[in-house]
């Protein structure tokens, strides 16, 4: 179930997105936290600036992509292997909506586990 913090989120995010961490939330053995959803461009140069980010051509500022957090314990944990399985859950739930995504932990360079976005092929 998505905490108060994470719906918020998701505000300004796209409906198949929205649907997809939904079902995932129930799919996933490891709770999760949506950490950030539709951005502004001020934040998003902000993100790059820090080296969050590697671009300001970012799916965040259409509301294609979200940011997640997984909880172990009831505690927020960045260790990569705590993203795979709420990865997973993600694939699980976009496959059944027939929704095609794209996790940042499968990228080949700047890998980016808490991040899902909409594949840009159906979602451009």
């Amino acid at each position: 179930m998505l905490n108060t913090r994470s719906l918020a989120a998701l505000k300004g995010v796209h409906g198949d997105l929205v649907r997809v961490v939904k079902r995932a939330a129930e799919l996933s053995p490891t709770p999760f936290i949506i950490t950030e959803g539709l951005r502004t461009v001020e934040r998003q140069k902000e993100l790059v600036a820090k080296g969050a980010s590697k671009t300001m051509n970012s799916r965040h500022m259409t509301g294609h992509a979200i940011d997640f957090v997984p909880v172990v314990g009831g505690q927020i944990t960045w260790k990569w292997p705590a993203f795979k399985p709420v990865a997973d859950a993600f694939k699980k739930a976009a496959q059944e909506l027939k929704v095609p995504i794209v996790w940042g932990g499968d990228w080949r360079t700047f890998k980016d586990g808490p991040h899902i976005e909409l594949d840009r092929k159906h979602y451009p």
